[in-house]
């Protein structure tokens, strides 16, 4: 397979004011942009070709670090974009989700916690993430474009807390952007939907 950058989901000023136009079109349309560029090159001659992106993320890891950066962060943001939509994210989770949240994370408030603090003590790059392993919901964090499909677990929700994600918007105020994400940007629904494929 070779990589392909996929339009938004949405306008791009349709989720502001808490992630501006102007930060998706350098988000999307340049950082993406490139991870998919990089990546197709890199897959050539690599051996991976014809193989699934989750494949090539697996197989790569710790193996070929240039394709595993740029296939990784190329999943991460075909995820990323779908984990967002207007007027999202707070505490009203579908069903199953709620139930699961009381029992794996101690409820709502304490995810949303954990979850940002996840992503404000990932040093330098990276993602926070919410993820199942073995049967259970886990808040994770991983450096750079790691996945945790390469640790073992299924993520369904991640938030990009690489300076590009967010510098245009909060400058440096990186807990300000990850409360924004959570409180006003969860699209609730795509991380039921992966939640169910995966258990």
């Amino acid at each position: 397979m070779s990589f392909a950058l996929e339009d938004l989901p949405y306008a791009y000023d349709a989720l502001a004011p808490y992630m501006s136009a102007e930060t998706l079109e350098f988000h999307h349309d340049k950082h993406h942009m490139a991870y998919v560029t990089n990546g197709n090159k890199l897959l050539e001659g690599s051996g991976l070709e014809g193989k699934s992106l989750e494949e090539i993320v697996k197989e790569s890891y710790g193996t070929n670090a240039g394709l595993f950066n740029n296939a990784g962060q190329h999943l991460n943001h075909l995820h990323f974009w779908k984990w967002m939509k207007p007027n999202g994210g707070g505490s009203s989770l579908p069903g199953v989700l709620a139930k699961k949240f009381d029992e794996d994370l101690g409820g709502f408030d304490k995810f949303r916690a954990d979850f940002i603090n996840a992503g404000v003590t990932q040093f330098g790059s990276g993602w926070a993430w919410l993820a199942l392993k073995d049967g259970k919901l886990v808040v994770m964090k991983t450096p750079n474009g790691e996945n945790p499909i390469v640790h073992g677990a299924t993520p369904i929700l991640g938030c990009d807390v690489w300076e590009h994600s967010y510098y245009i918007d909060y400058r440096n105020a990186r807990p300000k952007y990850l409360e924004a994400f959570v409180d006003n940007l969860i699209n609730w629904e795509y991380v039921e939907e992966l939640y169910s494929a995966a258990v």
